[in-house]
């Protein structure tokens, strides 16, 4: 079994766009595990907690870069921080900053010929280390507009290796965010295994090639499944040549299910809501198969 330099198995489960079902199928695959810790590194859209229901146990406050505060005693109002800022972001006379528009370079600080401006840490988001059904689950909400969420994303995952550590669990579940960006390379760093959720459509055929162009590149071990595989049998044969082609494991389709949204709207993992359906039967196969790929 492929470890970590920690000991531990890292499984990201990755998607090349979003709408897949990667956090459905991820939900269902903590409900079926047992002695992991979870993350979602979906930190600018964090959604995995909907199906779990975790119960906070500790919050905390995440800063990342700076922005402007205006000392409106020492501000002379002579616009000089207006006139310098590309992105229209201060305003000297009422003493406000938009935090959307600012990219907290600091260049009005720099200008300023009165010492009126100062950076201070910018608090852009929360991380909260939770309990579930399932395991310990730690994951995180960048607020709106913030960015940083590749060094947020490294601040969780590091907090899910210590209480891996901690509770002597040996697999770390992580469900990743959609793409291929800087979010998606900070989650895959350290990782040992990927499983990528394809869609069976041509935008979603063409995505899950990047991301496993991305994970060949951090040489992981990555296997890949069809998620609403009848949807289109004739790209979900392509994507399953193609991943058999590239010597990727194929771990198996799985149906279009309505019912997914019921589950969904009850917080509750699918397998867990409707454990009879053939979704549910399919995912307990490519789990069996998983278990046989990790090992």
């Amino acid at each position: 079994m492929a470890r970590g330099k920690n000991g531990k198995v890292e499984l990201v489960i990755l998607s090349g766009k979003g709408g897949t079902g990667k956090t459905t199928f991820t939900a269902s695959l903590a409900a079926l595990l047992s002695e992991i810790v979870i993350v979602d590194c979906d930190v600018d859209a964090s959604n995995l907690f909907l199906l779990l229901n975790p119960k906070n146990v500790d919050v905390n406050e995440f800063y990342s870069g700076q922005k402007p505060v205006i000392n409106s005693d020492l501000c002379s109002k002579c616009l000089t921080c207006q006139d310098v800022c590309n992105f229209d972001a201060i305003y000297p006379e009422s003493g406000k900053v938009d935090d959307i528009a600012c990219e907290g370079c600091g260049v009005c600080a720099w200008f300023c010929p009165e010492g009126a401006i100062d950076l201070k840490e910018n608090h852009c988001g929360r991380w909260y280390v939770s309990k579930t059904s399932y395991g310990p689950m730690v994951h995180a909400d960048l607020f709106p507009g913030e960015e940083n969420s590749g060094k947020l994303v490294y601040k969780i995952k590091e907090t899910a290796r210590d209480i891996a550590q901690s509770e002597n669990f040996d697999l770390i579940l992580i469900d990743g965010p959609p793409g291929t960006a800087c979010p998606v390379i900070s989650t895959l760093s350290g990782a040992t295994h990927a499983v990528l959720v394809a869609e069976p459509t041509l935008s979603g055929f063409s995505d899950m090639k990047r991301t496993l162009e991305l994970c060949m590149h951090f040489k992981i071990k990555t296997s890949c499944l069809i998620n609403k595989a009848d949807i289109s049998p004739q790209i979900s044969d392509e994507i399953e040549k193609y991943a058999l082609d590239n010597g990727i494991t194929f771990l198996g389709h799985l149906p279009f299910e309505e019912k997914v949204t019921l589950a969904m709207e009850n917080c509750t993992p699918f397998v867990k809501a409707f454990p009879n359906s053939p979704l549910s039967l399919a995912i307990k196969e490519v789990v069996t198969k998983m278990r046989e790929w990790i090992t």
